[in-house]
């Protein structure tokens, strides 16, 4: 990850707002391991989230309300969408 003083790192509240979540939302999902933070990891206020990650969180919420998905589930959701976008894009870079 980039690091801590880097502008494209968002606060927990930041990450929070943009994606309409309690901090807790995303807290619950840092401290289980499926959703990658910078900073101590006992310490919510000093967490910082590459910007990139937005899209990820946003997946796994939607799964999770969409489908009654559990977080685990829903991270492995984002994880699949993840892997299939690298494969389009690598495809897309083939020759033809």
């Amino acid at each position: 990850m980039p690091p801590l003083d880097d502008p494209e790192l968002l606060t927990l509240q930041e990450l929070s707002r943009a994606l309409a979540l309690a901090p807790d939302w995303v807290a619950e999902r840092v401290r289980a391991g499926l959703i990658e933070v910078s900073g101590p990891a006992g310490d919510a206020g000093a967490w910082r989230f590459d910007a990139l990650l937005v899209r990820r969180v946003r997946s796994m919420r939607q799964t999770e309300r969409c489908y009654g998905a559990v977080p685990e589930l829903a991270a492995l959701v984002a994880d699949l969408e993840e892997e299939i976008s690298a494969l389009r894009r690598r495809v897309a870079r083939m020759p033809r």
